[in-house]
């Protein structure tokens, strides 16, 4: 009778309580410091070998991004977990008459279940004191105010010029994903302060193609005693206390760096390559005012190719005309430019011999070729038995793009895949309607500034209008001996109350100051020059489209952002962004007045277009509460 009772009950247990079985509460205590060989704060250590110990087991989480040893170590310290301890090897000489530091962040969890011990940092002494002062503050990109996650921050004592580029740091931190940063075990001192994307992990600036920050200003640590609200959580997340406790505040903690990547001086030919069957290019490694000159050896340059090049020459496309010179395998040319002589800084000319093949021979393309036509004919034949209808082959037309939104902020455009050869402006029409009757309307041709092989048609937009565009068959001609095909397309514009304007009463900006209007991809949509009022208007913004704003303090004038230079002390020009999101409304005018140094720098870009995200600060799991719940009980 026992068993079968007991099966009984069992059964009724079971009926009575569905789901998995309650393995207890989860471990939401992080990890507790317990002790360290040598002890933290000791003086006149010179042990090379640091034990750290806590309470439980723990892991280390990207240790090597996040934790920092200062001094810094040109070998890399070797760091392990073994079980409750953290071992640090120390593989440089130890320093004399310094405060050392191995800042962890918040790298150390628990095991299980990874609960963060939050921001923890063991430091020692060489010498008879422990430096413990501070300083901080956040390193932002200068061309566009990004957070700069993971570049080293250094202080040098030493207040030359020369310690950037020929000591290492003597202290040294790294920005986490907010561009912030502390560099801490600082002495009593004057510093000048760095910030470098170290690329060989010397802690010095050696290479152009690191980026680098610096400050012109002399940095003084200090110290006071301050207060501070600390509040108290329940694990429910309901206020329990607010109270204030005392702190030693680090000054300065407002330290903003920004970095910029220098000019490239040094002028090398970076690439000379076929990347398609009818063109190739050649790039240059910085512009020039020298126009390289190109002789083909098996072709004729002014015959055969017709070239497309930047303002400044840095990156020339040759398109190759000829039928047979595309189907040659090989071109063989020289070109004479100008390049930097490494030894004597200064450019000298030179000349180089190109093999620029191409990618498929010609025995590989005809195998191709003949395959396609097999197929074609197969599929032909198919049609054929089903009875299908065949088409002869529609004639080719040089491609074209027409854009014509009819928005008054901007153009009719034609873009094209390849250049052109002849332009008839004679057989592009444009009208407009005037009450019934179509009237034409002059207008003006020109090619794009920036962008080759596209064209803009330039005429006086007025507000709800329609207009027609017409463009005749064999308007425009490639270099391949295509012709367009006929366009018709009508136009209308739409209404004025169908657009939003902003206007911008700027203050705080220098006169030369330019202002750009930006989308939600940080794309430049406009670029309006600062007036002699200081302001900047921007008209026919579309209704329910969000725009961002930025302003460029354009020293020189020139109409673009320029970098910065370490040797001659040169500062990026200074970059704000108005903190704020424009979506706009129909037929609103909006207005407003930005002093643009009203806003700390690193709080002026909007959150919606930052590239470099914040990442979530780490926080004790609060799986209980959820384990309580599904189990039916309230958090006691």
């Amino acid at each position: 009778m026992f068993p079968a009772t007991l099966a009984t009950v069992i059964i009724a247990y079971s009926c009575a309580s569905q789901g998995s079985p309650d393995g207890g509460p989860y471990d939401e205590d992080p990890p507790k410091f317990v002790a360290a060989s040598p002890r933290p704060f000791s003086l006149d250590n010179h042990q090379n070998k640091l034990t750290l110990e806590f309470d439980e087991y723990v892991k280390l989480e990207r240790a090597s991004e996040k934790v920092v040893v200062s001094p810094p170590q040109l070998e890399q310290p070797e760091i392990k977990v073994n079980g409750k301890k953290i071992i640090v090897n120390l593989i440089d000489s130890i320093k004399d008459s310094v405060t050392y530091t191995v800042d962890f962040a918040d790298a150390i969890v628990d095991n299980n279940e990874g609960n963060p011990m939050g921001n923890f940092t063991y430091s020692f002494s060489t010498y008879g004191r422990i430096d413990t002062m501070e300083v901080s503050g956040v390193v932002l990109g200068a061309a566009d105010l990004e957070p700069m996650k993971g570049m080293l921050v250094g202080l040098h004592s030493n207040l030359h010029d020369s310690v950037f580029t020929t000591l290492p740091f003597e202290r040294v931190s790294r920005t986490d994903s907010r561009g912030h940063f502390i560099i801490r075990g600082v002495a009593p001192g004057r510093y000048r302060i760095f910030a470098l994307n170290d690329g060989n992990q010397n802690y010095l600036f050696d290479s152009k193609t690191e980026m680098i920050a610096f400050s012109d200003s002399i940095i003084v640590p200090s110290q006071f005693a301050d207060e501070r609200p600390d509040t108290v959580w329940t694990i429910d997340s309901i206020v329990k206390e607010t109270r204030i406790v005392p702190f030693t505040h680090y000054l300065p903690d407002d330290i903003v760096l920004r970095a910029f990547k220098e000019t490239q001086t040094r002028r090398y030919m970076k690439s000379a390559k076929r990347d398609q069957q009818h063109h190739f290019v050649i790039t240059f490694s910085t512009p020039t005012d020298t126009m390289p000159i190109l002789r083909g050896l098996n072709f004729d340059v002014e015959k055969d190719l017709v070239l497309e090049t930047t303002e400044r020459h840095d990156s020339l496309c040759y398109w190759i005309k000829d039928s047979v010179l595309i189907e040659c395998d090989s071109l063989v040319a020289q070109i004479d430019y100008y390049m930097t002589d490494d030894s004597l800084g200064v450019l000298v000319p030179k000349r180089d011999t190109l093999f620029l093949t191409n990618k498929v021979t010609r025995e590989q393309r005809e195998k191709i070729r003949e395959k396609e036509e097999k197929k074609k004919e197969k599929e032909r034949r198919k049609r054929v038995k089903r009875g299908d209808t065949i088409r002869t082959e529609q004639k080719k037309f040089l491609s074209m793009k027409v854009e014509a939104s009819g928005d008054l902020s901007s153009n009719v455009t034609l873009s094209f895949t390849e250049p052109v050869e002849r332009f008839d402006t004679s057989a592009i029409q444009l009208q407009v309607k005037v009450d019934t009757l179509w009237n034409p309307l002059k207008f003006v041709f020109r090619a794009d500034s920036v962008e080759p092989r596209k064209y803009e048609i330039l005429a006086p937009w007025q507000p709800e209008t329609e207009y027609k565009l017409t463009i005749d068959s064999a308007a425009v001609t490639g270099i391949y001996g295509l012709h367009t095909n006929k366009v018709e397309q009508s136009i209308k514009t739409k209404k004025l109350d169908e657009y939003a304007t902003l206007y911008l009463n700027v203050r705080g900006a220098v006169p030369t100051a330019f202002v750009e209007l930006l989308d939600n991809g940080g794309k430049v949509l406009r670029k309006q020059q600062l007036s002699k009022e200081s302001t900047a208007d921007f008209y026919f913004l579309q209704p329910g489209q969000k725009y961002y704003v930025r302003l460029v303090n354009d020293l020189n004038g020139n109409g673009v952002w320029d970098t910065g230079a370490w040797e001659s002390h040169t500062m990026p020009e200074d970059v704000f962004y108005f903190p704020k999101t424009w979506e706009m409304k129909a037929n609103f005018e909006f207005e407003e007045t930005w002093d643009v140094l009203a806003t700390p720098l690193e709080r002026q870009k909007p959150y919606d277009i930052l590239k470099q995200k914040p990442e979530k600060e780490k926080q004790v799991k609060s799986k209980n509460r959820e384990r309580l719940k599904n189990l039916g009980r309230s958090q006691e």
